[in-house]
């Protein structure tokens, strides 16, 4: 029998590293990040390490391993958001060199 419970925290646990990708692949193809907001992405990111913290304090592994991937994800897109435009582009061009700017 399938635990209903495992299964939705793992769905949600999987939609939230995963929404944070398309984001970032857009901003690896264009090279763009003048419509994010800067704030927003530390107030994330913030939230993601306390939830990180939060998990090691109660060790439990699915928070600590979602929050770390959200984290680092997010981190990406506020750290190519604060870059200047010739360090993002060699960023990008070394995450997917076939879309050279």
């Amino acid at each position: 029998m399938v635990d209903i419970i495992t299964v939705i925290g793992s769905l949600a646990a999987i939609a939230s590293m995963v929404s944070f990708t398309p984001q970032a692949w857009k901003i690896v193809k264009s090279r763009e990040t003048k419509d994010l907001s800067a704030t927003m992405y530390s107030v994330t990111c913030v939230g993601f390490a306390l939830w990180t913290a939060y998990g090691i304090l109660l060790d439990q592994w699915p928070i600590i391993v979602t929050n770390t991937v959200c984290l680092a994800l997010a981190g990406f897109i506020l750290t190519m958001k604060l870059l200047p435009r010739r360090t993002k582009n060699k960023v990008a061009d070394a995450l997917d060199p076939a879309a050279k700017s």
